[in-house]
Parts: C-alpha cells; sequence; structure tokens
C-alpha cells in the first residue's frame, strides 16, 4: 500500500519570532490548549500569532496571554474574542515544574510555538530568562 501524501496545507505551525531572539531557553514543554470551533478554524487557516505570547499559573492552572487568533472569516455571530486568555492543558507534575521555576530562578514562561499533532492544536512553551 503507497504512502499518504503529505498535505502542507494541514500542517500548519505558527512560531514566536521573538522568543529565540530576547530569552535564554530552558526546559520545554508541550501542551495542548483549550479552544472554540472557530478558533480551531483560523489556526488551520494560519491566522495566528505567537509574537507577544506568555503564560501565567493561576490558581494551579496555566494560561496562554497575548497570543492572537484572528476572528473566523465565515464564523456568523458566533465568534472568538482575538486576544482572550487560553487555559493550557499540562499534567500536574509539569505545572509543578513551571511553577518552581518561575519562582525559584526568576524564569518565565514564554510559548515558542503552536502546531497541529494529528487533528489537535499543540503550544510548545518553555521556561526562560532574559538576555
Amino acid at each position: 500500500m503507497a504512502a499518504k501524501a503529505h498535505d502542507s496545507s494541514r500542517y500548519t505551525e505558527m512560531r514566536n519570532p521573538k522568543a529565540l531572539r530576547d530569552y535564554f531557553v530552558h526546559d520545554k514543554f508541550e501542551a495542548g490548549i483549550k479552544l472554540v470551533g472557530t478558533e480551531v478554524k483560523s489556526i488551520r487557516a494560519g491566522k495566528a500569532q505567537l509574537s507577544d505570547a506568555f503564560c501565567r499559573i493561576e490558581k494551579g492552572e496555566v494560561w496562554l496571554h497575548g497570543a492572537y487568533i484572528e476572528e473566523y472569516s465565515h464564523g456568523g455571530l458566533s465568534q472568538h474574542a482575538p486576544r482572550r486568555p487560553r487555559k493550557l492543558l499540562l499534567k500536574a507534575n509539569e505545572i509543578r515544574k513551571l511553577l518552581q521555576a518561575v519562582e525559584t530562578g526568576g524564569r518565565s514562561i514564554v510559548a515558542l510555538r503552536m502546531y497541529f499533532k494529528e487533528a489537535l492544536v499543540k503550544v510548545e512553551i518553555a521556561t526562560a530568562s532574559g538576555k
């Protein structure tokens, strides 16, 4: 049986160009992200930016702030807010490692890239210290 052809339009990836320039990157984590349907369609169309994205830990949960996902052009009345905070889905021990790095190491959490892993949207985040 022949292998499936690689469709580049299905594998959209957004990168944060400022992250590697402005920070020393330390530990990397792969996180799921909680989105609504119109956000996923906008990301598939390549209408997202991570240039100002960072993460905060609030009440034991990790939230992505500053990420821009453009409103979907065919969304109708059920549109999302383009810069709303979005919840990241991580395991408890990963959240504990992030919290420890932020509190004791004086590091911040930045988003490096957003990509599709099969049908799911994933965000690669990292602990970083300023250059």
